[in-house]
Parts: structure tokens; C-alpha cells; sequence
């Protein structure tokens, strides 16, 4: 495993229903260290089961997946648990505690998974916030905050632990313009400030050709693309090009209405 790489995913296969849903095909991919990754593709293509494979929640029939040199498909048990901890996520619904305020949503990792003292923990939420662009207003509940802010609680409490890796599933999925741009914003800034290996599940093309280091196009159970942004936009895959202009018709439709 080359020194450049976070995690290296090594053909792997899986299948559902006693083998009768064959869903990874084969599927290979590597994640560079400190750099942000969009998974792309079509729904029921395998992104989430790719994720759940790398966080460790599904084993591979056959296959590797190396992170940080190890092959995590051999970890049970206490192994598994301690490999997860290397790992932060924002959900799609951010998955905040409704009886919870923003600060104890946020501190609640440090509560669980470690003994820092109640002004260490104070220290940490302040500071995750702060970075985040939410100075005040911790204590809140989950239902008097907007989108864009729920965001922002939800990537807080991701980078609490300070990860190495941080995941988003669909991060912009169901929100308005102006949101989706502020979550752009927010992943834009922790890739800068905080430099982690970023993996990011999509459907956001327009994200993904501003933000993303590499692009990963899964189709049909493997990994069809792998490139830049820049190789992304012409890459000749047919259902690549049905993604693109699908988009484009899409934009073209909303600046005619």
C-alpha cells in the first residue's frame, strides 16, 4: 500500500439474498490521503454499501479493504470498534439528538468515547463551532435551527474526535440553493483547515466538479471512472454523459422558468 494512500479498496465482491443480488462486482478504488473524494453514480450502483464496507458494518465475500494499512475485513469484535474511531460522518438528516441542545449534540462523542474533564469538553465544542461559523447559539435544540446550520452541528460533532477520515452521505441532498452553497462552503473549509481524507457519497455534480480532488463514477457495481474533475467532464462512459447532460438540462430548465 503506497504511503499516499488512506484506504485501498482491492476487488471487492458482495452479494445479498443468498447471492441472488449481486451489487459489488469486482470493485476497486483507492483514497488518497488528504484528499477529498466524491462518489458518484447512479442509485442502487453500490456508493452506500461501499461505506458500510469501509467503516467495517459489511464484510466483503471476497476482496480487501486496507485502511491505514491494515485489512479491516479480518477485524472482529473490539478490532472493528477501534477501527471506526479513525472515522467521522455527517448523515444525510445530520442524525441530531432532538432533546439534545447544539452543545451537548456536539460534545456528545467526547461524553461516550473519552474522560476529558467538563472544561476540556467545553474547549472542544467552543472550538469545532467556532471553526464551523457557529459562535453562539449552543443552546439551541435541533428543531430551532435552519438547515444550514443543522449542517453545520452535524459536521461539528463529526470533527469533534478529530477524525482522520471524515465521510458525508449525500451532504446536499434535499436542500434549497442557498443551503446546498453553505454546505459547499463547509466541506470547502474543513478540507482546507483541517487537511483529512474526505469521501463524500453524491448525486451533487456541480459540488463535485467545484470541490472534489479526485471523482470516483461507480456503475453497475465497479468503478467505471477515476480522475480529476477536469478528466471527469470528458470522460466517454455513456452513463457518464447521461449524468452530465441530465444536469445540464436540469439547469438550462430552471434558468428558462
Amino acid at each position: 500500500m503506497s504511503e499516499s494512500q488512506m484506504i485501498q479498496v482491492e476487488n471487492i465482491h458482495k452479494s445479498f439474498r443468498r447471492g441472488k443480488d449481486h451489487v459489488l462486482k469486482g470493485l476497486s478504488l483507492n483514497f488518497e490521503k488528504g484528499k477529498l473524494t466524491y462518489v458518484l453514480g447512479p442509485s442502487g450502483t453500490g456508493k452506500s454499501v461501499l461505506i458500510k464496507h469501509i467503516l467495517g458494518l459489511l464484510k466483503p465475500d471476497s476482496g480487501k479493504i486496507i485502511v491505514n494499512g491494515v485489512d479491516i475485513s479480518t477485524l472482529k469484535g473490539e478490532g472493528i470498534a477501534e477501527h471506526r474511531m479513525i472515522f467521522g460522518m455527517l448523515f444525510q438528516n445530520s442524525a441530531l439528538f432532538d432533546h439534545m441542545t447544539v452543545f451537548e449534540n456536539v460534545a456528545f462523542p467526547l461524553r461516550e468515547h473519552t474522560k476529558l474533564s467538563d472544561e476540556e469538553i467545553t474547549k472542544k465544542v467552543t472550538h469545532a463551532l467556532g471553526v464551523l461559523g457557529m459562535p453562539s447559539g449552543f443552546d439551541k435544540k435541533p428543531n430551532e435551527l435552519s438547515g444550514g446550520m443543522k449542517k453545520r452541528v452535524g459536521l461539528a460533532r463529526a470533527i469533534i474526535r478529530e477524525p482522520q477520515v471524515l465521510l458525508y452521505d449525500e451532504p446536499t441532498t434535499g436542500l434549497d440553493p442557498v443551503t446546498r452553497l453553505t454546505v459547499d462552503e463547509l466541506i470547502e473549509k474543513l478540507k482546507t483547515n483541517l487537511k483529512l481524507t474526505s469521501i463524500v457519497i453524491s448525486h451533487d455534480i456541480p459540488s463535485a466538479l467545484r470541490l472534489a480532488d479526485y471523482i470516483a463514477f461507480l456503475y453497475q457495481g465497479k468503478v467505471v471512472f477515476y480522475g480529476t474533475p477536469k478528466e471527469f467532464r470528458v470522460a466517454p462512459h455513456d452513463a457518464i454523459q447521461s449524468f452530465l447532460k441530465a444536469e445540464e438540462s436540469s439547469l438550462k430548465a430552471l434558468i428558462s422558468q
